[in-house]
């Protein structure tokens, strides 16, 4: 298949989910023969933020955020230079050290990976009706991304 011929890319893997995710799990869902690059993105919950110590996050989806995530991932698979997207959210309680959002992407070239893995991961946080409560090491806890 050249250039020219290239059709929407495959959304190899949706999930909004309350267990581990796996990473080398997406990668695989967007293996394709053509693609000379796959880039994967992990977003891990950190122990800090805005200079405060962070003890866990919570994380709580609306119903309708497998089918906004789904909607999001079609988007970037229908770039031309996409061959395949998978990517999935963790809900619920997530300890310091533990992925929240896993994105991959394949492409043909490594320029058009990364920049389509960046559009996917930015589009989720964006438009993906999932909000976060941060519980910090004094007691004190803050819901983030709430309407």
């Amino acid at each position: 298949m050249t250039t020219s011929d290239a059709v929407a890319g495959l959304v190899a893997l949706t999930a909004v989910v309350d267990e581990p995710l796996d990473l080398a799990a997406h990668e695989a869902a967007v293996a394709d023969p053509r693609a000379g690059a796959v880039v994967s993105f992990q977003g891990v919950v950190r122990d800090h933020d805005h200079g405060r110590g962070v003890t866990l996050l919570e994380y709580e989806g609306h119903p309708t955020a497998a089918a906004i995530l789904r909607e999001v991932a079609e988007e970037i698979a229908a770039d031309p230079a996409v061959y395949a997207v998978a990517v999935s959210h963790r809900i619920g309680t997530l300890a310091i050290g533990d992925v929240a959002l896993v994105a991959a992407v394949s492409t043909a070239h490594r320029a058009a990976a990364f920049a389509a893995c960046g559009r996917l991961v930015d589009e989720a946080k964006a438009r993906l009706p999932i909000w976060k409560r941060q519980v910090f090491l004094d007691g004190t806890e803050e819901w983030v991304n709430c309407p």
